[in-house]
């Protein structure tokens, strides 16, 4: 028994001997054949279309709108179905808001200000005390200054600070335009000649040094005829604060800038 089973154990392996050989031959060429070129000027096949579900203009939206900053891509998804979900007219009358922002809206030639005219109204405006130039660095400063309704002057907006890390220089601000200003009545609002520069910086390491850089060239001026006074807001505590709650740089300017009662 034995014996017969080796026989046919043996016979059974000289029978799949060719077809073994076979497969290894076909490996052996399947592994030396180059892949297949493909034709120039046909591109090659993606291999997978679009992953969003949305339509192409709904998906477009929302990316447009997670460019935004602080919207993040859930938040444009809301905002995208709030809008499909408008009526339609609500829906253009957006659209064609921020059109006209874009095509309308520019720098007064003046202060630099946001305007749709040649000036702003600030600078139109006859009522202001036009021998004051209260210097900022963004046009938003503007809007919170003129919301406490204590200061009647001008302004002149930077569009900036120095900053010298980041590659921000005074030919990138709108300096040349405020000495102008100074040195020129006519280029004023008015035509009214400028007696006090306020520097209305913001409290920061670049704020700072951008008044001091311009504290520096404004001394010149005022060195030459005498005219020209320079001052900046005051810092120091809030009303309604605390000593105990109050940082170390908060206190040293209340200190310095104390006030006779």
């Amino acid at each position: 028994m034995i014996r017969l089973a080796c026989s046919m154990l043996a016979g059974l392996a000289r029978l799949l001997r060719p077809e073994a050989k076979v497969l290894r031959m076909s490996e052996s060429k399947d592994e030396n054949q180059s892949p297949r070129a493909v034709p120039k000027g046909r591109a090659k096949p993606r291999s997978g279309g679009r992953n969003s579900v949305y339509p192409i203009p709904v998906d477009r939206l929302i990316s447009e709108l997670n460019r935004l900053p602080g919207i993040g891509r859930r938040s444009a998804e809301r905002l995208a179905f709030h809008l499909l979900k408008s009526p339609k007219d609500d829906a253009l009358a957006l659209a064609a808001a921020i059109t006209d922002l874009k095509q309308a809206v520019r720098h007064c030639a003046i202060c630099f200000n946001l305007t749709d005219t040649e000036a702003c109204a600030i600078c139109d405006d006859g009522r202001r005390e036009r021998n004051k130039v209260l210097v900022i660095e963004q046009p938003k400063d503007l809007l919170a200054i003129e919301q406490t309704g204590m200061y009647r002057g001008l302004y002149h907006v930077l569009m900036g600070r120095l900053s010298p890390l980041d590659g921000v220089e005074p030919v990138d601000l709108t300096i040349a335009s405020l000495l102008g200003r100074i040195g020129d009545p006519s280029k004023n609002a008015g035509g009214e000649a400028v007696t006090e520069i306020i520097l209305g910086l913001n409290p920061t390491l670049e704020g700072d040094g951008t008044a001091m850089y311009l504290h520096d060239l404004l001394s010149e001026k005022t060195d030459a005829d005498g005219r020209l006074r320079v001052s900046r807001l005051a810092r120091g505590l809030p009303s309604g604060g605390s000593l105990e709650f109050a940082n170390k740089a908060v206190l040293a300017d209340a200190i310095a800038g104390r006030q006779r009662m």
